[in-house]
């Protein structure tokens, strides 16, 4: 993910009190990828960014299905000519 990416990610695990350390995979890239790890000590930490994504998810509801309409919507209707 990138850093804009792992900012909004890091947000929402704190939010849902969800443990980890969003960080660079490489400290020295900053601009690189990013990744959701257990510490934030590099030579120990392990990849948790699956699990973590996994965890948001389940908070994310279903999007509900489309309503019925009965009746007029809105939009527009192509007619023919009547030449």
């Amino acid at each position: 993910m990138t850093a804009d990416e792992a900012r909004r990610v890091d947000r929402v695990m704190q939010s849902l009190g969800i443990p980890g350390v969003v960080a660079p995979i490489d400290p020295e890239t900053p601009s690189g990828e990013w990744r959701v790890y257990d510490e934030a000590d590099p030579a120990t930490r392990t990849d948790r960014t699956a699990e973590v994504l996994a965890a948001i998810a389940e908070h994310v509801p279903e999007s509900a299905p489309e309503p019925e309409h009965d009746g007029p919507t809105r939009g527009f209707v192509g007619l023919p000519p009547t030449d």
